[in-house]
């Protein structure tokens, strides 16, 4: 196979790596890229292989709109070839690339044509990352899948991650962030959480915990990140992203990785102020980077934070004092407020003060809180009761579809209080209401707005 080094329009990069990551990676900002490495092939040259990929593992994949590239690494004799969507590829047709490349490996081997190993890698998207990062990730996850394929594992866990999220954009979800207005005694959908949603991926909590702890979270958590950013083109109102600690350190400690996130946000008509990311509770390291530091990037952008799951011994305690007026909200569980008097004195005494240290240093800060899932009309009005404003209400309105959301926000404006405690308490609006998950649409429904 050495010295057949080819040139070409259908081998573009073949001698040249630099060719190879611009026209596979660049050229293809965005697009699912799958990397497949082939080595040690036997039965056939190197010519006669790479036409056998352009012809018999062409047809395997059933697809027209792919383009395709190679490079050859004479040294290890390592086949690496890059595939990409011409276009934008339909989730119902999306093609699965590793079981094409295992079909045509085994229809190779009944007809002695050639043999080999094979590994396959692929990331979903690629705006913030630069070529060479891209590539190097792609790189390394091809040699542990093939790795993996030797000891008859079909796909790795990064991969794993790359197919929950493989799906269109439109399957990105928002759970909506509804305000109160003292003044006017009226709700309003703020913005919201985004997040992956849809028949693809059911939801964040469990694709993290299908992971294992020695695979790479951070970069996981980075193609959502870009995923969600994409599929939130031209929405209203603030949104907001989970993300750890340790991923905004690992990947954004450096500011050109900050400044390309926010070209990024402009390209998809999002106004950076609308940008909040959403700090979880997770460990981490930042004795190398600082957290603030790299936080102050984004801030300095226009973008926020708020810390997810505030408490006083929580570790987002914490971040709050290190970031200081770049939390912008603390988002607490209501969970602590799901008490009584008569059951628990002390706990309620302790609650209590709880919320005002909270709405002080929210005063101090100039940051909002928001109660996270509040399920039951009585949470909402103690949370009222005591000027907490702000909520995740799933009893006001369920995750819907960004399209969705994009379509009707002007609308999610001005429910009257009033308007809100009647289909909450009706027992036949109510069931309707658990049913539907978007009380604008029951109240319209039933001619009350």
């Amino acid at each position: 196979m050495k010295n057949q080094l080819l040139s070409g329009p259908y081998y573009y990069g073949m001698k040249d790596l630099e060719v190879f990551k611009k026209k596979f990676i660049q050229d293809n900002l965005g697009k699912p890229l799958f990397l497949i490495r082939f080595e040690k092939i036997t039965g056939l040259n190197l010519t006669e292989f790479l036409d056998l990929l352009r012809t018999d593992f062409y047809t395997c994949l059933d697809l027209e709109d792919i383009s395709f590239g190679f490079h050859y690494i004479e040294k290890k004799d390592i086949i690496l070839m890059g595939i990409a969507p011409l276009f934008e590829w339909d989730i119902e047709k999306f093609p699965n690339i590793e079981n094409a490349v295992g079909k045509f490996q085994q229809e190779c081997l009944r007809n002695k044509t050639a043999s080999f190993h094979f590994g396959v890698s692929r990331t979903q998207s690629n705006f913030i990352s630069d070529n060479d990062e891209v590539y190097t990730e792609l790189f390394k996850s091809s040699e542990k899948n093939l790795n993996d394929n030797l000891v008859r594992w079909s796909w790795t866990y990064y991969n794993k991650a790359n197919t929950y999220i493989s799906g269109s954009v439109h399957e990105a979800m928002i759970q909506p962030t509804v305000i109160y207005h003292p003044k006017e005694k009226t709700f309003s959908v703020k913005g919201g959480e985004v997040f992956v949603g849809g028949g693809a991926y059911i939801g964040y909590k469990d694709l993290i915990g299908d992971i294992p702890p020695d695979q790479d979270l951070n970069r996981i958590e980075l193609l959502i990140l870009e995923k969600l950013i994409i599929a939130c083109e031209s929405a209203p109102g603030l949104l907001k992203f989970n993300i750890s600690p340790q991923s905004l350190i690992d990947t954004f400690s450096y500011n050109d990785k900050v400044d390309r996130l926010k070209q990024l946000i402009t390209n998809k008509d999002l106004n950076p102020e609308n940008i909040r990311f959403e700090l979880v509770e997770k460990p981490y390291d930042d004795s190398k980077f600082p957290l603030k530091d790299v936080c102050q990037a984004f801030y300095s952008h226009g973008m926020s934070f708020a810390a997810d799951d505030f408490g006083v011994k929580s570790q987002s305690h914490q971040i709050v004092l290190d970031l200081g007026i770049m939390i912008k909200e603390f988002k607490l569980d209501p969970i602590s407020f799901k008490f009584k008097i008569e059951e628990d004195q002390i706990k309620f005494l302790d609650n209590l003060a709880f919320i005002d240290y909270c709405k002080r240093l929210a005063d101090n800060r100039e940051a909002v809180i928001t109660a996270e899932a509040v399920e039951d009309l009585d949470t909402l009005g103690f949370l009222m009761e005591h000027q907490i404003y702000q909520f995740q209400a799933n009893i006001l309105f369920g995750k819907m579809t960004l399209s969705d959301y994009k379509r009707d926000f002007d609308n999610l404006h001005s429910i009257p209080e009033d308007v809100v405690r009647e289909v909450l308490t009706d027992k036949i609006l109510s069931e309707k209401q658990k049913k539907i998950g978007n009380l604008f649409r029951v109240a319209s429904d039933e001619g009350l707005i």
